[in-house]
């Protein structure tokens, strides 16, 4: 009889506007664990910057990783989900650091279908003209990283399943983009 694995800590990876507030809270739900959005953890600075269209610096995301971590470890062993642009593999590995054993789900798109979606959003500090910044930082997931690439062109419903199949085999390497 196959043991039951350990629920792992997801962190749902991608640029803004790749639907990461979206597709968390139905892949939390879907796995029975709780959600943590990853904005609720940028300090008031942090906000105020990206609101006027200032990039934030690796020292800025320092404690923003730091605190995600945190939340991230004390999750382990019991499971979660939290949603991180993770842009970086430094990023990745400050995670790494703080709570082992994360696992990240990267939420993929082509630029044209994340400006358009960016462009549709109400209330969100993130302006659309980060969006070429975050392209430019993104290092999507090496093959000694755990974790899964899934692109968003289908419906929140659509990638939630495609990423929860994909998370299925965790433990392998990380694999290219669903088409």
């Amino acid at each position: 009889m196959q043991q039951p694995r350990t629920p792992h800590v997801v962190v749902v990876m991608g640029v803004s506007g790749t639907g990461k507030t979206t597709i968390g809270p139905l892949l939390a739900t879907r796995l029975g664990v709780p959600y943590a959005e990853a904005d609720d953890f940028h300090s008031p600075a942090n906000i105020h910057k990206m609101t006027a269209g200032t990039p934030l610096t690796d020292e800025d995301r320092r404690p923003w990783l730091d605190a995600i971590g945190e939340w991230a470890h004390g999750r382990a062993g019991l499971g979660g989900v939290v949603s991180c642009s993770a842009l970086k593999r430094s990023y990745r590995d400050r995670l790494r650091a703080t709570a082992p054993g994360v696992v990240f789900l990267h939420l993929t798109g082509d630029r044209a279908l994340i400006e358009d979606r960016m462009g549709h959003r109400r209330g969100h500090f993130m302006p659309t003209a980060l969006l070429d910044s975050q392209f430019a930082t993104l290092q999507p997931l090496e093959a000694d990283e755990a974790g899964v690439a899934v692109n968003v062109s289908g419906t929140p419903d659509e990638v939630t399943a495609h990423a929860v199949a994909a998370l299925g085999d965790i433990d392998g390497p990380a694999t290219p983009p669903s088409k």
